[in-house]
């Protein structure tokens, strides 16, 4: 699964009424990729997918294959829960036409290490396709294990693995028992350095929505052994990557997309937007701005 070294987690432009944006979603298409972004998860996390329903998530699926065209892999978030349903989610953006899945760890019914192998590998043999696991404790309460993202990366076509544990030692741990085929990425932009250090392979980012060059200027830097450089670029996006996750994402990130003309509507239910204006992320951003200079 070649997903680069920024992968942008895409969020899911609204019209005013609430549905889904085809306009949007192409001009948003078209800035990532103008922008650093050398591959779209769709319908993930930050796509707000749990209030996406499967009649709407096919075609927003069709259409980011079609706009994209091969320019960019394109990965589909099928992850759910329910394995059945999982599957069926799967089949679905098999006929779509993407070039891969993101399997997220159960929520809310907290299987164990046992259920979590049973479900990503039931998942995985009923397609082709390159699947990368998903793991965000933060969100699905459940910690998949490095031993059982190590036993995972043994079948065929489980190919990488989305950490957003934020927990390096668990990253090494997986680095470590994988082989070299296998890719870890961090789920955090903060640690898209960190990760790289030990040998990790880039960041599935939020925050590439808006600074994607600039990330990728940073991994080029520490790529090419100019580690100085890497770590003052890093120093100068924290506040931006924290800023991204100071209410719940995606409302930062598509405040800042709107704030830089890319327009993406608002949030559904039970999320709520900033309301005109945020004045702590506009400091923030305002400061990003006047360091623009670090990144050449």
């Amino acid at each position: 699964m070649e997903l680069g070294r920024v992968s942008t987690a895409m969020v899911t432009p609204f019209s005013s009424t609430g549905a889904i944006d085809y306009d949007k979603t192409e001009k948003l298409i078209e800035h990532l990729i103008a922008n650093g972004t050398d591959s779209l998860i769709v319908s993930g996390t930050t796509g707000e997918s749990p209030t996406l329903t499967a009649e709407e998530t096919a075609p927003l699926l069709s259409f980011t294959v079609e706009t994209v065209n091969k320019r960019i892999p394109v990965i589909a978030g099928t992850g759910t829960n329910s394995t059945a349903e999982s599957v069926l989610l799967t089949q679905s953006a098999v006929k779509m036409g993407v070039d891969g899945i993101m399997l997220v760890t159960p929520y809310y019914n907290k299987p164990d290490q046992k259920g979590m192998y049973a479900h990503f590998s039931h998942i995985a043999g009923e397609t082709s396709l390159p699947v990368l696991l998903y793991n965000i404790p933060g969100r699905s309460i459940v910690n998949m294990l490095p031993e059982t993202t190590i036993e995972l990366s043994k079948i065929k076509n489980i190919r990488a693995v989305k950490e957003a544990s934020g927990d390096l030692e668990q990253m090494a741990a997986i680095i470590s028992g994988t082989d070299e085929g296998f890719a870890v990425y961090s789920g955090d932009d903060s640690l898209t350095l960190p990760l790289l250090s030990i040998g990790g392979n880039g960041i599935i980012s939020v925050a590439a929505h808006a600074v994607g060059n600039d990330i990728q200027k940073m991994i080029a830097s520490f790529k090419e052994g100019r580690n100085a450089e890497a770590a003052a670029m890093h120093r100068a996006l924290v506040p931006l990557f924290q800023a991204m996750f100071a209410a719940p994402n995606p409302v930062p990130v598509k405040y800042a997309l709107n704030k830089i003309g890319v327009d993406v509507g608002g949030v559904r239910l039970p999320l709520v937007a900033y309301e005109n204006q945020n004045t702590d992320f506009d400091k923030v951003w305002k400061t990003y701005e006047e360091n623009r200079h670090i990144f050449g």
